[in-house]
């Protein structure tokens, strides 16, 4: 039975791992950046070594095709991203462009029959770390098949004058125009010549780690929302106001936030993640008393049910005074779960148990390019067990072992795919 190369995975990952290479362990490589056109150039020598044709789209996505024996066959692609969060790590995207990478190698090496072209691909600006927003690309090519509140975000004209959010002066369309990957629309990942997509990606959480397994065979991203909660005081000198008669906004949301989590805590859903993670405080000057707070709230769960709970809850915040302070939410954006093709998913597990890997069920609480994919073609996610859970920073580590099997069960559930 064939199985992927452990050498060439240590050899992928450590070659990766220099573009960008931030010096304490990690990587910075926003998308479009030198850096990351030094990894696509990589990509493409690889690819092109093995016989694969290489084709860029539009939005600078890149597509490396081995033919099948099948000239009206519908391709069967592989991909993730190669753009990094600031200070972040050598697997998170680009695992899931090795791991693409390695099967077309096998297949290559041992000159494995297969009817249906195979690609290998590599998505742009998934994290929207320069340029905003996350999963921007494929957001744009799956535009016409995403939910209208989600398409809403993702027009092409809009993305193409996104601003950098380090000077704030050059876009992404500039810096499309300038990477000279920008290129035919015709080439785009649709319905019309593909079949199906498979995504591997780091877990970035501890559960296959804690559970002692290897390989996660994911199947949904979990639904979501995201909300903003505003609080309104008062500003006072800090050292002469009397403190019964202030109105503190960060008090106010300090408040909220413990009631929040003792509220949803008694819920009593072990599978349910939320987190308070971005705050604006107002004044923010030492002497001042905060006059206005805005925090995030973003909730995770797959039962749109239990989200509904939660959302009780966060709504009950603005029916109360806290601290003598006022408060109001506001619905930055959200999404349903999205499941993945159940065919692929299968094809997944059988891949597993056939060539002996330890996996389980998981479900995916981050989002992925896979996830819009999906709207528009069958798609599935295959999860790496991540050290520790850790993810986007620099401690971020996955075994070649772990990763290699990673790239083996997609390898063969690519091939059940192939034979269907």
């Amino acid at each position: 039975m064939y199985t992927c190369s452990i050498e060439r995975m240590k050899d992928k990952i450590e070659t990766f791992s220099k573009y960008g290479d931030a010096g304490h362990g990690g990587i910075t490589r926003y998308s479009l950046s030198e850096d990351a056109l030094k990894a696509r150039k990589e990509f493409e020598k690889r690819m092109t070594a093995i016989g694969a044709i290489i084709e860029v789209d539009d939005v600078a996505n890149i597509y490396a095709t081995l033919p099948g024996s099948d000239p009206d066959a519908k391709r069967i692609v592989m991909g993730s991203h190669c753009d990094s969060v600031k200070n972040g790590g050598n697997y998170d995207g680009i695992l899931g462009v090795i791991s693409a990478m390695e099967v077309l190698e096998t297949v290559h090496e041992h000159n494995i029959p297969h009817k249906h072209p195979l690609t290998a691909m590599i998505w742009t600006n998934e994290e929207g770390s320069l340029y905003p927003p996350a999963m921007m690309c494929s957001g744009i090519v799956c535009y016409d098949y995403l939910p209208e509140d989600i398409r809403s975000k993702f027009c092409y004209d809009d993305m193409m004058v996104s601003k950098s959010v380090l000077d704030g002066t050059k876009t992404f369309g500039e810096a499309l125009e300038k990477s000279g990957y920008k290129g035919e629309k015709k080439y785009r990942l649709s319905p019309d010549n593909y079949e199906c997509m498979f995504e591997t990606h780091i877990e970035q959480g501890p559960i296959l780690e804690d559970a002692g397994n290897s390989v996660g065979i994911v199947d949904c991203v979990l639904g979501m929302f995201n909300y903003r909660i505003r609080f309104f005081g008062q500003t006072t000198h800090a050292g002469t106001f009397p403190m019964p008669k202030r109105r503190d906004a960060l008090l106010a949301a300090s408040q909220a936030l413990v009631y929040l989590h003792e509220e949803i805590d008694k819920l009593g859903y072990s599978d349910l993640v939320y987190t308070t993670g971005e705050i604006v405080c107002h004044p923010c000057v030492h002497t001042c008393v905060p006059d206005y707070v805005d925090v995030s709230f973003d909730a995770r769960h797959e039962d749109p049910k239990v989200l509904a709970k939660v959302m009780e809850i966060l709504k009950s915040c603005t029916t109360k005074t806290w601290a003598g302070c006022s408060c109001e939410i506001e619905k930055a954006w959200n999404r349903d779960t999205v499941y993945w093709d159940k065919e692929l998913v299968g094809y997944v597990k059988e891949a597993a148990e056939e060539i002996g890997v330890s996996h389980q069920y998981i479900h995916s609480g981050a989002g992925h390019d896979a996830q819009f994919c999906a709207y528009m073609l069958p798609t599935t996610m295959i999860f790496v067990q991540s050290k520790e859970g850790l993810s986007h920073c620099e401690d971020e580590y996955s075994t070649p072992e772990d990763c290699t099997n990673g790239a083996s069960v997609m390898l063969h559930a690519v091939l059940k795919k192939d034979k269907q």
